[in-house]
């Protein structure tokens, strides 16, 4: 039971290290570099219009306007606003629009 306890997080490190990529049915190599692209493109002006416009980052504080009408500055952190990553924003939008063009990540088969 012992070993068994230690070589868990073992087994969950290796399983974590698993490299995936996107994958469809019947889709070229061509195709697919197209999509993730235009995915990866379409992410990046996404994430770069939200920190600028929404989050105001030129001036290098978060406005927000509360249901009263009042303006609140919050400096930024990760902690201040739930949109502070804009890297991370990034990528959940680029897996959101390859999962709606029909892509899944999938595991890649190691070579033997």
């Amino acid at each position: 039971m012992c070993r068994l306890i230690l070589l868990l997080p073992l087994a969950i490190a290796a399983a974590a290290c698993t490299p995936v990529q996107w994958a469809r049915q019947d889709t070229l190599p061509e195709q697919l570099g197209q999509d993730l692209g235009q995915c990866r493109q379409h992410a990046w002006r996404e994430a770069q219009w939200r920190s600028q416009l929404f989050m105001n980052r030129t001036v290098g504080a978060t406005t927000v306007v509360n249901a009263q009408g009042h303006t609140i500055v919050v400096p930024l952190s990760p902690f201040g606003d739930p949109f502070g990553d804009a890297y991370a924003d990034e990528s959940r939008l680029m897996a959101s629009c390859m999962r709606a063009r029909g892509y899944e990540l999938v595991r890649v088969k190691p070579e033997s």
